[in-house]
């Protein structure tokens, strides 16, 4: 038996231990919290130190992410609500609602064909879908829930936005004081021996003289589609689990952001779109942007002057397009079907990215890194619950069930 002094140093280890645990916790699970408090209050000192612009390019960035970004993600969101959720849950409250209110059907064919009128075909889907989604939300939710539902995306998108700002800004002062493209040979050698001698810009261009434009245009809509992910697994996020949730889902990108913002800054590269010889068909929008990446880059190593920071964003190690859906998956994975949806799409845009050079492979290796460090970051305990959950499925399956349940146990005796 235990004596006394033994349970009141047992106690005393519990009480001393769990507070120490449970802070540490706190420190890690925030920590991206801290990381962005200090680069804020050391952006305006380093861009002065640097001669570089201390004002945004507003005009540029509140469309590109509260309409374009926020539009598309809305659109998304809805799509993978009717993918997952059964027809009685989506459908039928929809259509029941249009048999009761006949003036509302006739209402949105009215808008969406003055949409038609107005904007592309495209444009005036995604509005429509985003209209209605809105709407629905806005009717099935009780009062309370609404205001709930709204400060749950509202707040961590406006930290999503700032983080994006910090990260433009950092590219800028990166790029000022280290050569933009000084690890693309040895990259490019990395994955030379990856590919057993050959390269992601032979890929390349074997597919140029393979395939029409069309092909090339339609991997740019899988490519630029990726932010579409990450805004509809916050607005889902946010929705389903609240604000908390929502913010730890910004925080993983963030803090993927600011790993990446790290490794730039010690292995600087552009891609393999710099070192080779001929590009992607020059009709892409890709082939713009990449000559402009490279012209900027250019610019903010020779001390230009730049005008005010807007979308400038210059990393090729490690890979974000990659990182950010693996993160996008880690928060969606009770969804089973808006998974396996995430997954072709991801397959999809890791050829996507070879193709239209934008990244090595080693770049896509390292982005699964960063990613798994970030959600390791901020969310570790349900990481460790997740691996436990796991393992002790597979060993029932292989073993069977690793408790006896109490009949069981009754009959065996």
């Amino acid at each position: 038996m235990k004596t006394d002094s033994q349970y009141t140093l047992s106690s005393t280890f519990r009480l001393t231990v769990r507070p120490i645990a449970f802070f540490k916790n706190k420190v890690r699970r925030h920590f991206h919290y801290w990381v962005s408090i200090a680069l804020v209050l050391a952006l305006i000192p380093l861009l002065r130190r640097l001669h570089l612009p201390t004002h945004f390019d507003w005009v540029r960035l509140i469309p590109a992410f509260w309409l374009v970004m926020a539009a598309q993600s809305i659109f998304v969101a809805a799509l993978l609500c009717v993918v997952e959720f059964p027809p009685t849950k989506i459908w039928a409250p929809f259509f029941q609602q249009f048999q009761r209110e006949k003036l509302r059907l006739a209402a949105l064919v009215i808008f969406t064909l003055t949409l038609l009128w107005k904007v592309t075909w495209p444009q005036a889907l995604i509005v429509t879908v985003d209209t209605v989604a809105v709407l629905e939300c806005w009717t099935r939710l009780a009062p309370k829930d609404r205001k709930r539902g709204a400060t749950a995306i509202l707040i961590p998108s406006l930290y999503l936005f700032g983080g994006f700002l910090l990260v433009f800004a950092y590219n800028d002062i990166i790029l000022s004081v280290r050569f933009f493209a000084a690890y693309d040979p040895a990259f490019g050698a990395i994955d030379k021996w990856l590919l057993h001698g050959s390269s992601v810009a032979r890929l390349s261009h074997w597919a140029t003289r393979v395939f029409p434009v069309y092909f090339f245009r339609f991997l740019e809509f899988i490519y630029f589609g990726m932010f579409a992910q990450v805004g509809a697994a916050l607005v889902l996020s946010g929705l389903a689990h609240g604000r908390r949730e929502g913010l730890k889902f910004v925080g993983a990108i963030l803090t993927a952001y600011y790993l990446a913002l790290l490794l730039f800054f010690f292995w600087p590269s552009q891609g393999p779109y710099y070192l080779s010889v001929t590009h992607v068909p020059e009709a892409l929008q890709t082939y713009v942007i990449q000559k402009q990446s490279i012209a900027n880059s250019q610019a903010l190593w020779a001390h230009a002057n730049l005008a005010r920071i807007s979308t400038d964003y210059y990393i090729a190690f490690p890979c974000m397009h990659i990182a950010q859906p693996l993160i996008v998956i880690w928060f969606l994975r009770r969804w089973k079907r808006m998974i396996t949806i995430m997954l072709v799409y991801d397959v999809l845009l890791v050829a996507t990215i070879l193709l239209l050079e934008w990244h090595y492979v080693i770049d896509i290796i390292a982005g699964g890194l960063v990613a798994a460090l970030a959600v390791a970051a901020v969310d570790m305990d349900e990481v460790w619950r997740w691996i436990v959950r796991r393992n002790t499925m597979r060993l029932e399956r292989s073993e069977g069930p690793l408790y006896e349940t109490h009949d069981s146990a009754k009959s065996s005796t």
